[in-house]
């Protein structure tokens, strides 16, 4: 069978046309997207209009991309099933991926059954292989960097993303769009735990004689720090990566000589209170526009449980490997070979992944070749 099943109309513009004809109330789909309601309003990520006006909607308890109006549009009436703005995003670029579902019952078909290695696995066994894979594979391989837009507050922190695994970088946008990254410091840090002392300098215990906690000095004073007295940019004017300002490079001259470059940064710096769970900011990024770029695990929801169909032969060679480690009686050569195999398997995904093109490495080549003349 084709592996695409979508109208064109369905994967453009996200909607299935029909006519109506009096009698027919189911109306099949074949979005790559499953359609999906709320019980409690009948809203979800797809709409049904009917001649002009909106319906409410019911799914097929037999197929999930089957709509159901009753009673049957009237003959002649155009019925549109359109899916959700997010929805329709979600739906670009889906041919590029697998789902896992679909990946395990491939391995199912390819690697499970008499006569093969694995004679027999409960589909609970491969589905916790291959979560534990698409996890590993998440940090490195897959990397599947998900990234947020957001303005720092007048209290320079920012909570930690729900699915947040690990920050890739975080940059803070001009008037040009052009990003500046924000580093990570080494000026300060930020405490697991402020306890309150006495004169004494003895900790002040609570009626459950727990330490009492106080919030934090260090922050406080970070916060409220001058950062020009730290990085030297006492011109707060260059903010933008314009190179049409004839004097752009004169207007620092002198303002950074003998700085530690480390700490010559005029784009801010950041650290992740633990204590807190979020990002906290310097003082020079009050009120920028910033982009959080940061890695999950791809588990964190339904949507992220897809594969790049890149990488899916290093996901059967992991399950196959996984589920023959972890058995009795298989012969030590067979565990190797397939441990091999995944190396070479995760490695190939490593290198398709990294989507490296010739056109642009001669296109930075190029630039390296220039002369510099004053």
């Amino acid at each position: 069978m084709s592996l695409i099943t979508e109208t064109n109309e369905e994967y453009y513009a996200g909607q299935h046309s029909f006519v109506g004809d009096g009698v027919t109330t189911e109306f099949p789909t074949t979005f790559n997207t499953d359609l999906t309601l709320t019980t409690t309003t009948g809203n979800g990520n797809f709409t049904v209009i009917v001649n002009g006006v909106s319906v409410t909607p019911v799914l097929s308890s037999t197929n999930p991309k089957t709509v159901v109006i009753n009673p049957a549009p009237t003959n002649g009436y155009v019925v549109e099933i359109k899916l959700s703005t997010p929805a329709v995003w979600n739906n670009y670029g889906g041919y590029s991926y697998i789902t896992l579902n679909d990946l395990i019952d491939n391995f199912l078909v390819g690697y499970v059954g008499h006569g093969k290695l694995v004679s027999s696995a409960k589909r609970t066994d491969i589905l916790f292989h291959a979560k534990r894979g698409l996890q590993e594979f998440s940090y490195d391989t897959l990397k599947s960097i998900k990234s947020q837009e957001v303005t720092i507050p007048p209290s320079l922190s920012l909570p930690i993303p729900q699915d947040y695994v690990n920050y890739v970088q975080l940059s803070w946008i001009d008037d040009l769009g052009v990003k500046h990254i924000i580093y990570p410091t080494t000026l300060t840090s930020n405490p697991y735990t402020v306890p309150i002392q006495d004169d004494n300098g003895d900790f002040i215990q609570d009626n459950f004689g727990e330490n009492e906690e106080s919030s934090s000095l260090t922050d406080e004073r970070w916060k409220n720090a001058a950062d020009y007295k730290l990085n030297g940019n006492y011109n707060v004017n260059l903010q933008n990566a314009g190179v049409y300002n004839w004097n752009w490079e004169k207007l620092a001259y002198g303002q950074r000589y003998g700085l530690d470059p480390q700490y010559s940064n005029k784009n801010g710096w950041f650290t992740i209170n633990e204590r807190e769970g979020k990002f906290s900011f310097s003082s020079n990024l009050t009120d920028r526009l910033i982009i959080l770029e940061y890695i999950s695990d791809g588990l964190s929801s339904d949507l992220d449980t897809k594969v790049p169909k890149m990488a899916e032969e290093a996901m059967y060679m992991h399950i196959a490997y996984a589920m023959l480690a972890g058995r009795q009686n298989v012969p030590e050569y067979i565990v190797n070979r397939f441990k091999k195999d995944r190396r070479a398997a995760l490695r190939n995904a490593k290198i398709r992944l990294s989507n490296i093109k010739l056109d642009e490495f001669v296109q930075i080549m190029r630039g390296k070749s220039k002369w510099i003349k004053s």
